[in-house]
């Protein structure tokens, strides 16, 4: 089976367990979904998104978070953990978008990479779920749920991401990187993954090898 069969039974498989997946990060403007993945950076969505429900409301605009105190926003930020980093991350970027873009969020790679503290992932994830471009956001889960499924041998995820954009369709690449996080989480976990009630084992690389002893 090529892997290009493989990675299209993986679409198929997944769609059907999470037909209507989304990002898992609440956000009501684009700016903010790039904040909350900012603070999400070796951090739970579930406890980003305790954090900005009064976060957004305490600083309702870019102009907020750019004249906020230091240190209250990263009091503010504190259960995020590396809290002084992100602070200063989100004042520079609001700073950033105000004086670089005109307060909109820009929509290229290159533009979004002149952000701070933005990489790759974070620039991949406003692409798709805000412009609905073709992205592959190579977190944690995608990059070893495709790893073991034999859809690439990198785990550096630039490299991941480049192989990945061969193999899945560009119309759905944002939406099959939202079901690799949820199905990373419900089956296919780091640690004692599930293999014996998953649904991609049947053309899974990692099952063949370690499923059946």
């Amino acid at each position: 089976m090529t892997k290009k069969e493989i990675a299209a039974l993986a679409c198929q498989e997944l769609e059907k367990i999470y037909p209507d997946i989304d990002c898992t990060l609440n956000y009501s403007k684009p700016y903010e979904l790039m904040f909350a993945a900012r603070l999400a950076a070796q951090c739970t969505d579930a406890r980003v998104n305790i954090v900005t429900k009064t976060l957004f409301v305490k600083y309702p605009t870019l102009e907020a978070f750019a004249g906020a105190d230091l240190a209250e926003l990263e009091n503010d930020v504190r259960p995020c953990g590396f809290y002084r980093t992100k602070a200063a991350s989100l004042k520079k970027m609001a700073s950033q978008l105000i004086n670089d873009f005109g307060g909109e969020v820009p929509s290229t790679m290159e533009e979004l990479l002149t952000l701070s503290g933005i990489g790759r992932k974070t620039a991949n994830l406003m692409m798709g779920d805000v412009f609905g471009k073709p992205a592959i956001v190579t977190d944690t889960h995608c990059i070893r749920i495709t790893g073991r499924l034999g859809l690439t041998s990198n785990t550096e995820p630039v490299k991941v991401e480049k192989d990945l954009l061969k193999l899945i369709p560009p119309e759905i690449s944002s939406h099959f990187c939202h079901q690799t996080v949820q199905f990373g989480r419900d089956i296919c976990r780091a640690r004692s993954p599930k293999c014996s009630e998953c649904p991609l084992s049947y053309f899974c690389a990692y099952f063949r090898k370690n499923g059946k002893k």
